[in-house]
């Protein structure tokens, strides 16, 4: 059965645009030129993925993304959004609201299609139930607090076994530095971000094959790469 996404924009071009593309993959589409149609088809429809502009009539973006993912519903319908270049201030607003991928215009809808396929996949994938993660040569055992990599042990702090378990739970996921805090060092917590970067470093220093999987996004955080590189 196709895949149901849901493109809320209020460029007819862009719609027409992203909508060729998708229905060329096989996808169903649902178009709403505001927040508030919006909202009305994700009630109607079993959408798979919404594809949600910022500046929006009626209701904006970060507002419908607030309801979508504030609804038991809908929560679990994985969100990207699309932002105008420069709005650094919205995609941390979004990703921190629980978007999962963000694309800024002008953009590729071959880029576009490429994230909307990750994503399902993504969700398609069981939940991990084990307390082993692996990503390539690495293994990571959360009820014995080890980290190998080829075998070796490697000696992690707490807070940078926290951190590397974060990145492994969400690979392709954009954690921005605010998250990674709250979910690793805590809410209480009242360091500034410049410790996300130190402790990143310390984790790609102590495990090389880590250097280019963990990207760094500038201005709002880090992913790990679906694929180590």
């Amino acid at each position: 059965m196709s895949k149901k996404i849901l493109l809320v924009e209020d460029d007819k071009d862009i719609i027409n645009l992203v909508k060729h593309y998708l229905e060329k993959e096989g996808y169903r589409t649902f178009e709403a030129a505001d927040g508030v149609k919006g909202l009305d088809i994700l009630k109607r429809e079993k959408i798979d993925l919404a594809i949600l502009d910022i500046m929006l009539p009626e209701l904006n973006g970060i507002d419908v993304l607030k309801r979508i993912k504030g609804d038991v519903k809908t929560a679990n319908i994985p969100v990207i959004m699309l932002t105008a270049k420069g709005e650094e201030t919205d995609k941390i607003v979004g990703l921190e609201l629980g978007a999962d991928d963000y694309i800024t215009k002008p953009f590729s809808p071959k880029e576009l299609v490429a994230r909307i396929k990750a994503l399902l996949r993504r969700m398609e994938k069981p939940v991990e139930k084990t307390d082993t993660l692996k990503y390539g040569e690495l293994i990571m055992d959360i009820s014995r607090h080890e980290v190998k990599v080829k075998g070796k042990e490697i000696e992690l702090t707490a807070k940078e076994f926290g951190l590397l378990e974060e990145l492994l739970r969400n690979k392709g996921r954009v954690l921005t530095r605010d998250t990674l805090l709250n979910n690793v060092w805590g809410y209480d917590y009242f360091g500034n971000t410049r410790t996300v970067d130190v402790h990143v470093r310390r984790l790609r220093e102590k495990m090389p094959l880590l250097e280019k999987s963990i990207i760094t996004v500038k201005q709002l955080g880090y992913k790990l790469s679906e694929e180590m590189r």
